[in-house]
């Protein structure tokens, strides 16, 4: 038996994710917020684990990202690590070795720092890659640690996506944009924090 055909893929200079990924987290056109799930770090040692066997020296950094990596915060039950290969466009070079693993390519995004996702088949994780050098992997790693050490800016984040929650959505894209202001205010604060 053969196995299931993978998602169709966007062609390259498209940015719509696969079918799957467009629904994953949506309920009736709801976004499903979930309450802090102590299993999520455990998730992410073992998908890491799994992405380390399969690339070894060309994970450049692997980081647990999102709210799921934030202790006490609501979130969407989607893992988001973070992962940095050399030249994210050299699909070749580190895509097929995660696919053996059951990876998919979900989005490719060529026109936005060569930003791909790849979702698992084991977990509900969405594996950003980045270049090491890329400004975005910065943002990720500054709004984690920012939400982690800051419960001020928890109870800020939690009460836009609560409210966001509530309004119904086509995408799942449209309710990440829709954090957009805030997530910029939460990390204007924790820039100013470091210059403190």
């Amino acid at each position: 038996m053969a196995p299931p055909e993978p998602p169709e893929l966007p062609t390259r200079g498209q940015d719509r994710p696969s079918p799957e990924l467009a629904s994953k987290n949506l309920v009736d056109g709801r976004v499903y917020l979930a309450e802090p799930d102590p299993k999520w770090p455990y998730l992410f040692e073992r998908e890491a684990l799994r992405i380390r066997q399969a690339l070894g020296e060309r994970v450049l950094l692997l980081e647990h990202v999102g709210s799921t990596a934030v202790p006490g915060l609501i979130a969407k039950p989607c893992v988001d690590i973070l992962l940095c290969v050399d030249e994210p466009a050299d699909e070749d070079a580190y895509v097929p070795d995660l696919e053996k693993v059951g990876y998919t390519l979900a989005i490719r995004k060529p026109d936005w720092h060569d930003h791909r996702v790849l979702g698992g088949n084991q977990v509900n994780i969405n594996l950003h890659v980045f270049a090491p050098e890329c400004e975005q992997v910065g943002f990720l790693l500054r709004l984690r640690d920012h939400l982690c050490e800051d419960a001020d800016a928890r109870a800020r984040y939690t009460e836009v996506k609560t409210a966001l929650a509530e309004r119904t959505w086509d995408h799942i894209l449209e309710y990440v944009d829709a954090k957009t202001e805030v997530v910029q205010e939460l990390l204007d604060q924790a820039k100013e924090r470091q210059t403190a």
